[in-house]
């Protein structure tokens, strides 16, 4: 116990590590800021498709590509892409195999999210839009979809936290993330203090978001 405590205090391991550290939570900050918007775009693709489409086809293609990627462990799909990939005559950069593997994974829950916003949106607003002369796109662009994305915006910030701490998987591919640095820096100096020192680099990028989304969380239970 006494030998915790003083791993856990010693202020010269947390100085010599910081700037490993540091440099690794830049590379899950715009990790983070490149899979979420493109992961969200791909998303609201995919629930347009699914609500908008008079396409049988095309939904239950879109369902089952939901189903499959929600069920299918994103650790075990960045490994395929990236270490499968050369197999097949694919060879990814690290950078390239992560945000792909991402973004198929995070559409589908993204996809979920944006349906239900969707559903949620009456049908007269799309008759309303309509009537004032604007396109279908031009009504979903400029009503359903923002009404849509109000509705479900706490859902959004929530799923978007999630993938910020699905970043550490990239460490797979030795990727510098956050989680990477800290495992390379404790083998420099044999102790977990890097560990320690990242999870509350995590806790203080993240808490500021989780207090926002109970925030939003709370507003739309009042409403």
């Amino acid at each position: 116990m006494e030998s915790l405590i003083q791993n856990f205090f010693n202020l010269e391991v947390y100085a010599a590590v910081f700037p490993y550290l540091l440099s690794g939570l830049w590379t899950t900050v715009w990790l983070s800021a490149l899979v979420i918007p493109l992961g969200a775009a791909a998303g609201l693709a995919l629930a347009l498709g699914l609500t908008q489409s008079g396409r049988r086809a095309v939904r239950w293609g879109i369902v089952g590509y939901i189903d499959f990627f929600r069920a299918f462990p994103p650790l075990v799909l960045l490994i395929l892409i990236y270490f499968g990939g050369p197999f097949l005559g694919i060879e990814l950069g690290k950078v390239t195999a992560v945000a792909l593997a991402f973004v198929l994974n995070n559409a589908s829950y993204y996809a979920e999210v944006f349906r239900a916003g969707l559903e949620g949106v009456a049908k007269g607003q799309m008759e309303a839009a309509r009537s004032t002369g604007l396109t279908r796109a031009q009504a979903l662009r400029h009503v359903v979809v923002p009404q849509a994305v109000k509705n479900v915006l706490p859902d959004l910030v929530g799923n978007s936290i999630e993938i910020v701490k699905l970043t550490s998987i990239a460490s797979v591919v030795a990727m510098p993330e956050l989680l990477r640095a800290a495992r390379d820096a404790q083998s420099l100096v044999f102790n977990p203090s890097p560990v320690m020192l990242a999870a509350f680099m995590y806790l203080l990028m993240l808490w500021p978001l989780t207090r926002w989304l109970g925030r939003l969380e709370h507003r739309r239970v009042r409403r």
